[in-house]
């Protein structure tokens, strides 16, 4: 069975216990994922949240409606297969993380992205024993190797459910250190997302921001939050 079935052909979807984890039940039908594979999942919570997106769908199944859905098949069909080159591309945000490089000017953007960056800056290099160096500008600044190494071996024990998760979090930031204190408990979603846009909001306020522009935004957002509460739901 194909877990994108055309239209609604059963009752119940509920969470319910299997080999290695949790699955989803259509009545009695496991679903798999778009390869076939059984969706097993590592947490009771996470599994009903999935089987709460099959439950809500009416008639014909839409895919859009269903991020708990696509993200477990994510972590099944595609990063499981690759989880060390997975790892190892979030892992290399750490050598350009946007946190690194700053503003020459204006003085008030300056402050900002100091004031807003660096105590996440001093978090790494105290908490996870990963310090990085900071450039103004945009050209390149070599990070040192000790710390590319932590911060690889620290991406490289997450589960391939978490990376799913946490590749998001890194892509729509920019940011492996601000997705590290954000998985970690360091900060909040909303404090990881408002960090990770000092620069967009800079500009917004000097120059304001198009009704379409601030469509895109809050829908990233939401994808963002997401990304973070799936990781959360992973144990």
């Amino acid at each position: 069975m194909s877990v994108w079935a055309a239209r609604r052909f059963w009752t119940t979807a509920s969470a319910v216990a299997t080999e290695g984890g949790f699955t989803v039940q259509l009545d009695a039908r496991p679903v798999r994922t778009p390869l076939k594979a059984p969706l097993v999942l590592p947490t009771l919570a996470l599994a009903e949240a999935v089987a709460a997106e099959w439950q809500a769908q009416l008639g014909k199944v839409d895919p859009e409606t269903m991020p708990f859905t696509r993200t477990a098949n994510s972590a099944i069909d595609k990063v499981a297969p690759q989880m060390d080159e997975v790892a190892a591309m979030l892992a290399a945000y750490g050598g350009s993380d946007l946190l690194c490089y700053r503003a020459e000017g204006p003085q008030e953007l300056v402050a900002r992205q100091s004031e807003a960056w660096d105590p996440i800056l001093d978090w790494a290099a105290g908490v996870l024993d990963a310090p990085l160096r900071v450039t103004v500008g945009v050209m390149h600044v070599e990070q040192p190797a000790a710390s590319l190494a932590t911060l690889h071996e620290l991406v490289g024990r997450m589960t391939p459910f978490q990376l799913a998760a946490f590749h998001d979090l890194v892509a729509m930031s920019g940011s492996l250190v601000l997705a590290l204190a954000l998985v970690r408990g360091r900060i909040t979603v909303d404090d990881a997302w408002r960090l990770s846009r000092i620069d967009e909001d800079w500009q917004i306020s000097q120059w304001g921001e198009d009704e379409e522009a601030a469509d895109v935004t809050l829908r990233k957002q939401a994808a963002f939050r997401h990304a973070d509460r799936f990781y959360g739901l992973c144990g």
